[in-house]
């Protein structure tokens, strides 16, 4: 019950400060101990290659091991966390599930803990339940669950803007819902709110994240008519892209139909 507390008082703050410019006066209520619980859009924002991680197979790499040639889901959570967190990877298998993109073929799932407490067991037992969750036939590969030190931990959570705190008292973590898209390059292209998360917004994301090069072409038609909303972090169809497609589409069949007519006309003479 905690956990959800936490949601909703963060996402009322945000609320809040997203009609500013309504009501400057108004300010969020939030408790003391929640105080700077947030997560802030740094869009473009590069995430430390360099930082030192083990996986859940004990391996030492640098996240940057992990990126170069695909796009990535990036969820900071803790392995241990008794709610929260593992809504958060239960909402990304849920919004996986659907797609036809693979993982580790088309894009990768990255989960860092913010525990510098947990290590690769913790992380080994966490990879196994949610990739048996996504698929009973799953191979785990695209899916990497990694624990670090809190330096390098920092540097992450620093460079895409989630800000979190360690409770003594309750000895969890408070910290916000949400995940990022990364580039393979390694920049903070989306931010999805919550703990559950929209099929079509993580495709989306992804096939931004990916520039475009991975998708169908129907999904490169979607997203020609869809905008990223950063205040939501959803994704919506515009009438501007909607008329844009019907444009094209309209081009296309009289480009195709004066085609034919010519065509035709040609073998009659």
């Amino acid at each position: 019950m905690k956990c959800f507390l936490i949601i909703a008082l963060v996402a009322l703050g945000a609320s809040v400060a997203d009609a500013g410019g309504a009501d400057a006066k108004v300010q969020p209520i939030v408790p003391p101990a929640l105080q700077g619980i947030r997560i802030d859009q740094k869009l473009n924002a590069q995430v430390p290659m360099g930082a030192q991680f083990i996986d859940d197979y004990s391996k030492p790499l640098r996240l940057g091991d992990l990126l170069g040639k695909r796009p990535a889901i990036l969820a900071l959570v803790y392995y241990t966390c008794p709610m929260l967190c593992d809504q958060i990877l239960r909402g990304i298998v849920h919004g996986l599930r659907p797609l036809s993109l693979v993982p580790g073929r088309d894009f990768d799932v990255i989960a860092i803990s913010i525990n510098p407490n947990e290590g690769p067991a913790d992380a080994a037992a966490k990879r196994n339940e949610i990739v048996k969750l996504y698929s009973l036939h799953a191979s785990g590969a695209g899916w990497h669950f990694l624990t670090g030190s809190q330096e390098n931990i920092h540097e992450v959570t620093d460079a895409v803007g989630f800000h979190y705190r360690f409770d003594p008292k309750s000895k969890m973590f408070f910290h916000a819902a949400g995940i990022m898209a990364l580039t393979p390059e390694g920049k903070a292209a989306r931010y999805f709110y919550g703990v559950e998360f929209e099929p079509k917004d993580l495709k989306l994301g992804l096939i931004e994240s990916s520039h475009n090069r991975i998708g169908t072409p129907v999904d490169q038609l979607l997203l020609f008519c869809s905008h990223y909303d950063a205040t939501n972090g959803k994704y919506t169809t515009t009438v501007l892209g909607a008329m844009r497609l019907t444009t094209a589409g309209f081009l296309v069949l009289l480009i195709g139909g004066l085609a034919w007519f010519w065509r035709r006309e040609a073998l009659r003479r």
